[in-house]
């Protein structure tokens, strides 16, 4: 198993440009990304999460971790179309306008097709097809009326490859790309571009709590690397796709994975 390359320095990608990140104050790839944005030049920088005590935590972490003071909490369920709205709004008031959506909310678990009840199927589906579904919604007209701007979403390579439990987070992952690419050709004439990223396997602590170690040793031997990749390795190429050096892509998913046909 080779281990994780040393942490890459930030190169200014984001410079001068504004980011809003959905679920992003967790141990994941949320908060992952939302530090390499401020550690790549962003101006101006506002997360969102449901939980109250960790959103204030992840705003003042990042503050203290990057140096970026204009670092702002909005308390949001994306399952809630009027807190989006909110989200959005206070967004583009905060920061001025928004030039970078990144919609990472998303909800998984392990469950079998015969054992999953319509209520699993479809809390799984509207937060994280649906809720990147409202969200892109809310923030088409804002960028499209400026003639520029980002989104990039956060998919699974479940949306391509099956795995036993998955079927309802495998479903709205496979929606995200869709809706990726559907959205982009809609965006595309207004400047706006919109593209997805599409992870194997990123190691957390809050994937350590809900899956087994036997799981995710199985999951990681899969891949051509022998290990998981870190939150970063996978906010990188999200940075990447928000950056002016993705400026010809939209409409596509990357996948982050090193998994063997």
């Amino acid at each position: 198993m080779r281990q994780a390359p040393p942490y890459v320095p930030g190169h200014q990608l984001l410079a001068g440009k504004s980011v809003l990140i959905t679920a992003a104050a967790g141990a994941g790839i949320g908060f992952a990304v939302a530090k390499r944005c401020a550690e790549e030049g962003c101006r101006a920088l506002m997360i969102s999460d449901i939980h109250p005590r960790r959103l204030e935590e992840a705003v003042e972490r990042l503050k203290a971790e990057t140096g970026l003071a204009a670092v702002y909490g909005q308390l949001c369920n994306v399952a809630v179309e009027s807190e989006v709205q909110a989200l959005v709004a206070a967004a583009e008031d905060c920061l001025g306008g928004v030039d970078v959506l990144i919609n990472n909310a998303g909800l998984g678990g392990q469950k079998l097709v015969v054992e999953m009840s319509d209520e699993e199927w479809a809390r799984v589906l509207d937060i994280t097809l649906t809720g990147t579904f409202r969200m892109t919604r809310a923030m088409l007209p804002h960028m499209q009326g400026r003639g520029r701007g980002v989104i990039v979403n956060n998919a699974s390579v479940l949306g391509w490859r099956a795995q036993k439990e998955q079927a309802h987070y495998a479903a709205a992952k496979a929606g995200v790309m869709a809706l990726t690419r559907c959205s982009a050709l809609e965006a595309a004439e207004f400047g706006v571009r919109i593209n997805a990223v599409s992870p194997s396997i990123a190691l957390h602590d809050f994937l350590k709590k809900a899956s087994s170690e036997e799981l995710l040793a199985q999951l990681a031997s899969r891949e051509a690397f022998g290990r998981a990749a870190e939150v970063w390795e996978v906010a990188n190429v999200m940075v990447f796709l928000a950056s002016d050096y993705a400026s010809y892509m939209t409409g596509e998913v990357l996948s982050v994975s090193s998994q063997q046909a």
